[in-house]
């Protein structure tokens, strides 16, 4: 849903097949109004100490990043049907091989009238996208008459964790698309989407009002560290610009944020009674913006809109100093960009160089379109190269993770969720990483090995549960008959009692 420009809804009228647009305000600022004021430094929290301590010790100068591999640009890499008269606001997840993207336009055959959510893949971010098997696109989520979104449903941002797939989203119960606030929807295939809430879990806070009246939308979520990070513009909040450029970044363990909610201030995270607690701290000056978490920089990054194209600016874990100075992705842009991310919105790692090499790649809209709309979604990427990733252990898991690579006794090594399992066959390791590498990385010499996956080693599955390999007394839920066949592992049924009896460790593969 957009917050800068006037945008327009296609209406149905009866059973006709022509569609007439009708133009609803939202907001009238413009691209150059929504650029970064370059003030961070002075905004972030701690620069004065504790009364009476003194000054603390002032952050590390910002680090430059090298950049190259410049791409994408040359074609429109996804649309939907016939009658959607624009796209925009796009998320994009690594998915196995396949790029997931969902994006906002809008179906005359998908009641109500208004934005609905549309679904593609390819297998790159340049594309071309299409519905699953190649199909027409479709649209997966659309308003839901007689609640707050009863009329539209935009932005969304996905992850998948633990199985799940998230999407929170913008909705809006009417045309005029002020007073806007944030859902979340859940699904098990990214496809089939169940509201789980009566109502939003976010709204406008109101600290001030302005001309600007969009309210609270266009979400961003990432899963860090067991919490789940949603960063959103709420041009009611306290910290927003004069035009209500701003994002602000909440935090919860609970995927619904209904509980044990923190609020990022000047003082940083602090628990708050609830999602609507008072907008104290912009992470940057910007509408449509997206996040997402790099392990090898050890650092969040924010893609979003200026002059000179998507800049990428970068907050270290507490959001309290900028490690990286920006980098700029170059791109005739219009809309929101969406950053290509994992499923829990980390970085992707470079099939180059795992450990040296961040890929960054965004799609957004373009153009405005015949309807007034944003449209066009195109791909572009850089490169940040020469980076320490994995120079620690503790960096190394967190880069490495769902990688295998030789261990030091011509066996395989896998990482995953921040623990080494060693691997007797490597057909079995290599099914199930995401990325084999054909050397060691010395910093995992000091990571003890978790478990060992040995050959013939005993499965155990439950129904409603799942498969999980035995090691040392602990299930490790698996998902691949192929790497059970591999394996050769016997596979012995349990009741659902005994295999919530068992320790868990991560899911492999």
């Amino acid at each position: 849903m957009r917050t800068r420009r006037h945008r327009r809804t296609v209406r149905r009228s009866g059973r006709a097949a022509a569609l007439a647009l009708v133009a609803a305000f939202v907001a009238s600022c413009t691209a150059g109004e929504a650029a970064p004021r370059g003030d961070h430094a002075a905004t972030a929290p701690g620069r004065d100490g504790p009364q009476g301590q003194g000054a603390p010790a002032p952050p590390p100068e910002p680090v430059a990043l090298a950049v190259d591999g410049q791409r994408g640009g040359e074609h429109v890499v996804a649309s939907g049907g016939a009658d959607a008269v624009y796209n925009y606001g796009p998320t994009l997840l690594v998915d196995g091989g396949t790029v997931r993207m969902w994006w906002c336009s809008q179906y005359g055959s998908a009641p109500p009238a208004g934005d609905d959510i549309l679904y593609a893949e390819a297998d790159s971010p340049s594309g071309p996208f299409a519905g699953p098997g190649g199909g027409s696109v479709p649209a997966v989520f659309s308003g839901n008459p007689g609640a707050f979104d009863a009329m539209h449903t935009c932005d969304p941002s996905v992850l998948r964790v633990g199985g799940t797939y998230y999407m929170y989203y913008t909705g809006a119960a009417g045309d005029h698309a002020h007073r806007n606030a944030i859902g979340v929807a859940t699904s098990q295939d990214g496809m089939h989407w169940k509201r789980v809430t009566d109502g939003p879990i976010v709204t406008q806070a109101g600290d001030t009002i302005r001309d600007n009246t969009y309210g609270a939308g266009q979400p961003a979520a990432v899963f860090l560290d067991g919490w789940f990070y949603l960063m959103f513009t709420d041009t009611t909040g306290q910290a927003a610009g004069w035009n209500g450029a701003g994002q602000f970044v909440l935090r919860s363990r609970d995927p619904l944020f209904s509980a044990g909610v923190e609020a990022l201030g000047p003082d940083g995270f602090t628990a708050v009674e609830s999602t609507a607690a008072p907008r104290t701290r912009s992470v940057v000056d910007a509408f449509s913006a997206d996040l997402m978490w790099v392990d090898a920089l050890d650092a969040f990054a924010i893609a979003h809109q200026t002059g000179d194209g998507t800049r990428l600016t970068f907050w270290n874990r507490d959001f309290t100093a900028q490690p990286y100075h920006p980098v700029v992705i170059p791109t005739q842009w219009e809309e929101g960009p969406g950053l290509v991310r994992q499923p829990d919105g980390h970085a992707p790692i470079s099939t180059k160089d795992v450990c040296g090499r961040v890929p960054f790649d965004v799609v957004h809209a373009t153009v405005i379109g015949g309807a007034d709309a944003p449209t066009d979604l195109r791909h572009y990427g850089i490169d940040v190269h020469g980076v320490d990733g994995c120079g620690s252990p503790g960096r190394a898991l967190a880069v490495l993770d769902g990688v295998a690579l030789p261990s030091p006794v011509r066996t395989m090594d896998l990482v995953v969720g921040g623990h080494v399992v060693r691997v007797d066959r490597r057909s079995v390791a290599t099914t199930l990483a995401r990325h084999v590498l054909d050397e060691r990385v010395p910093a995992l010499d000091a990571v003890p090995v978790a478990a060992r996956l040995d050959a013939g080693t005993t499965a155990v599955s439950a129904k409603g549960r799942g498969t999980g390999f035995v090691l040392d007394g602990t299930v490790w839920p698996v998902s691949s008959a192929e790497a059970l066949e591999a394996n050769d592992s016997p596979v012995e049924s349990i009741g659902a009692e005994q295999w919530d009896a068992y320790p868990k460790g991560p899911a492999l593969g």
